[in-house]
C-alpha cells in the first residue's frame, strides 16, 4: 500500500519529476550531459546563493560529507554536534584517520556561536563542521549568528550540512562566507535518494590540492577539476536519471513556486505542526528559537507507542517517523518538506487527533 510519507526523507516524488526520471539515457561524455550538468549547475547556484562551483555526486549526502573532512582537514577538523547527524562528522572523521574533536550539546539545544569561538580561537583547527538542520532533534543552528564568528578566523574552512534543509530553507551561502555547503537529493529537494550536490569555494580547492590521502571517489578536488576542465563532466559515471530529474524540479523550484514562497510554505506548515503539538499537549524538542522548519521533533510526552500509532497511521496511507537512534519511542517525527502541500500536513493532523487522545 502506498503511504503518504511524512518523514525526514526519502519524501514523496511528484509524478513529472518521476518522469523526467525516465528520459532516455545519453553518453556521460558527450557535450548533451555538459550541457544538462551546466544547467542544473546553474539553477543549484541561484537555490545556494552563490556563485561557488556546484559539484555532484552519485551517492548520499553522507558521501559528500565524508569527502569534504577528508579533503580539507590537513590540521585537525572539530565538529559541533547536535545530534545524530552531527556525531556523524565525527564519525567520518575517525573512519579516515582524520584528527577530530567533537563538540555535542544535550540533543535539543543548538551549537552556540561563544563555543564556536572558543574552540577556533585556540588556533589548532583548520576545519570545522556545522549541522544546519539536525533531523534527529529537529534542532536548526543559527548560521547568521554563527558566520558573525567565523568571520574572525578566515583561515578556518567551514563545511556545512544542509542535507535536510536547503530548499525549504534560504541559506545565502556566499553571505554567510560558507566553504562547503552540502546537500542531497531526497529531502528538501524532492527527488528520490542516490545524489548529493555541495557548493565549493575555489579557496577551498587550492588549500585542499596540498592535502594528502583525499580519497578518490569523494575527492573535491578530481571532482572540481572535472567541473572546470571537461567542463561540467563528472570523473566516474553519474545517476544520469538524477540529472535530469533534478533539471525538472530546479525549473519548477526557481520559476514556478519560486524560492521565497517555497520557504515561506515550509515555515507556514512547520509552525502548524508546532501548534498542533502544544495544543495536544504535547513538548517540541528543540529549544525555542532553534527550531527546524522542515521536521519536527516532538516529546512523547503522553507514553504513547509511536510503533503502534504508525502501524494505525499506515492503514490510513501515512506515515510519520519514530525517534532518531536513543530518542526512539521517547519522540516522533514529522515531517513538512519538500513537495508536500498544507492541506496534506492538515489531513494528517486531522488523523493524528482522531488516534491520539
Amino acid at each position: 500500500m502506498y503511504k503518504k510519507l511524512f518523514i525526514p526523507g526519502p519524501v514523496d516524488v511528484r509524478p513529472e519529476i518521476l518522469e523526467a526520471f525516465a528520459t532516455p539515457m545519453i553518453g556521460h561524455r558527450t557535450k548533451d550531459i555538459s550541457a544538462l550538468q551546466e544547467r542544473i549547475s546553474m539553477g543549484l547556484q541561484k537555490l545556494f546563493f552563490t556563485g561557488n562551483t556546484i559539484i555532484l555526486s552519485t551517492s548520499s549526502g553522507t558521501g559528500l560529507m565524508e569527502g569534504a573532512v577528508r579533503s580539507f582537514t590537513a590540521k585537525r577538523a572539530v565538529v559541533f554536534s547536535v545530534g545524530a547527524f552531527g556525531n556523524r562528522w565525527a564519525q567520518l572523521a575517525e573512519g579516515n584517520g582524520v584528527p577530530v574533536d567533537k563538540v555535542e550539546v544535550t540533543w535539543g539545544m543548538p551549537t552556540l556561536p561563544e563555543v564556536v569561538d572558543e574552540y577556533l580561537a585556540t588556533g589548532k583547527y583548520d576545519v570545522f563542521t556545522v549541522t544546519h538542520n539536525e533531523t534527529s532533534t529537529g534542532v536548526m543552528n543559527d548560521l547568521k549568528a554563527i558566520s558573525q564568528i567565523r568571520k574572525k578566523y578566515p583561515d578556518v574552512f567551514w563545511l556545512v550540512d544542509a542535507v535536510s534543509s536547503m530548499g525549504g530553507v534560504k541559506i545565502e551561502v556566499d553571505k554567510l562566507g560558507i566553504d562547503v555547503c552540502i546537500t542531497s537529493t531526497q529531502k528538501c529537494l524532492g527527488l528520490p535518494p542516490g545524489m548529493s550536490v555541495a557548493s565549493v569555494t575555489d579557496k577551498a580547492i587550492e588549500y585542499a590540492k596540498d592535502v594528502k590521502n583525499r580519497g578518490c571517489y569523494f575527492d573535491y578536488v578530481e571532482l572540481y577539476k572535472f567541473v572546470k576542465e571537461k567542463p561540467y563532466q563528472y570523473p566516474s559515471t553519474p545517476s544520469i536519471p538524477h540529472m535530469y530529474g533534478l533539471d525538472k524540479q530546479l525549473d519548477y523550484i526557481l520559476n514556478q513556486e519560486g524560492l521565497e514562497n517555497r520557504f515561506a510554505r515550509h515555515a507556514a506548515m512547520a509552525e502548524t505542526v508546532r501548534q498542533w503539538a502544544i495544543k495536544k499537549g504535547f513538548e517540541i524538542l528543540a529549544a525555542e528559537g532553534y527550531r527546524s522548519n522542515t521536521v519536527t521533533t516532538i516529546k512523547n510526552t503522553k507514553g504513547l507507542s509511536v510503533a503502534d500509532l504508525n502501524k494505525k497511521l499506515g492503514q490510513q496511507g501515512y506515515s510519520i517517523s519514530n525517534g532518531y537512534g536513543s530518542l526512539k519511542e521517547k519522540t516522533f517525527r514529522i515531517a513538512h518538506m519538500a513537495d508536500r502541500k498544507p492541506e496534506e500536513l492538515q489531513a494528517l493532523l486531522d488523523i493524528l487527533n482522531k488516534e491520539i487522545e
